[in-house]
């Protein structure tokens, strides 16, 4: 998902961490929850490495988005299993990360890159939230 360039409003280039909390603070106001999801590996007390996250791969940040479904269902809503991937504008994803999304794409989840609010608005149709 290839989109424009966005800078912060002072001209620099903003940060993957600063695209994500604004994503996260832009579209947790409607029907759209995300949370971050840290992965990595630490060692423990004793030296052991103790992996932490979803799983190796998984997107930065993670959750459901709130759908009203088929007419015979009117009225009932469901939570379609949500997964972004922040990078910055020339960021670029590792294989692992790629085979993430296209499993929760192929499980009928929604999953892709976001490189701004605005791209993470259009992946989740929640254009309340720009």
């Amino acid at each position: 998902m290839e989109r424009p360039y966005i800078a912060a409003s002072d001209g620099a280039a903003l940060s993957e961490q600063r695209i994500q909390q604004e994503i996260r603070l832009a579209l947790s106001r409607g029907p759209v929850r995300l949370y971050r999801n840290n992965t990595g590996t630490l060692r423990d007390a004793n030296g052991r490495p103790v992996q932490f996250g979803l799983a190796v791969g998984s997107a930065d940040l993670i959750g459901w988005t709130t759908r009203t479904i088929t007419p015979e269902m009117v009225g009932q809503q469901v939570a379609v299993f949500t997964s972004i991937e922040v990078k910055t504008a020339t960021g670029r994803l590792r294989p692992e990360q790629r085979q993430w999304l296209e499993a929760v794409q192929a499980a009928g989840g929604i999953a892709d890159v976001a490189r701004s609010v605005e791209d993470a608005a259009r992946l989740t149709g929640d254009a309340q939230s720009l």
